[in-house]
């Protein structure tokens, strides 16, 4: 296969495979995010400590983590179909990789925000700063370079599921792998496939470490003015 036979293919299935993993991880982070801190604060010592919600969350999001990626997506059928209204394309397997995606995340957002001081939370407590005021003041911006590592991580992971959807026709790098370069024997397109795959990853891995160094070089220098700021906001919103 030429050059010129390959590239509209090939730019159809990367515009597909935008599309599946850039749904995704937006849906991703809406669900990962407050699923991975409300699990720190409903742990034991937390802000809002309740043992029963923390199990029943833990349990969803082990579950979900559980499951190899092949199989959800044949299990989430069913509701893909009931969702978009088919279970072929790319716009249905954001469905099943928002599913996966979901609990991923929220435990590396788990661990990310267990790793704030202690004492930085006990400062805007003292303060009267409420438990949204400590998520918003303190947690989220403490841990942002954790964060950022682990959406990253996320994405990575959404590019290779994105990739294993093309077995049952959901488009992008992997159907176009599958079809040519497994089905038809076009070992070309099949390099250039896992080729684009690789520059892909490379390229989000290196933008999400340039973020995570700069969120972790800003968190360094703006921490001292930060708490000068948290005793206004936290007098406005106790007031």
């Amino acid at each position: 296969m030429s050059w010129a036979e390959m590239q509209p293919l090939l730019s159809q299935a990367c515009w597909e495979t935008l599309i599946m993993v850039g749904w995704s991880t937006l849906i991703a982070v809406a669900g990962g995010l407050p699923l991975g801190v409300l699990l720190v604060l409903t742990d034991r010592g937390g802000l809002l400590r309740n043992a029963t919600v923390n199990k029943a969350v833990g349990v969803v999001v082990n579950l979900g983590r559980s499951l190899p990626f092949l199989i959800l997506m044949i299990s989430v059928l069913p509701f893909t179909r009931w969702v978009i209204g088919t279970t072929i394309g790319a716009e249905a397997m954001v469905v099943p990789l928002s599913i996966g995606a979901i609990p991923f995340l929220a435990r590396l957002v788990e661990t990310a925000v267990r790793e704030v001081d202690g004492g930085l939370v006990e400062a805007v407590q003292a303060m009267g700063g409420s438990t949204w005021t400590v998520v918003r003041k303190a947690l989220l911006p403490e841990s942002l370079p954790s964060l950022i590592a682990g959406l990253t991580t996320t994405v990575i992971a959404l590019i290779g599921y994105s990739a294993m959807a093309g077995t049952i026709g959901g488009g992008g790098l992997g159907d176009l792998a599958i079809r040519y370069g497994y089905q038809r024997f076009e070992t070309s397109l099949m390099l250039v496939t896992i080729g684009v795959l690789i520059v892909i990853v490379t390229a989000v891995q290196l933008a999400g470490d340039l973020a995570a160094r700069g969120a972790s070089h800003r968190g360094r220098t703006s921490t001292t003015p930060r708490l000068r700021l948290l005793r206004p906001a936290a007098a406005t919103e106790a007031s």
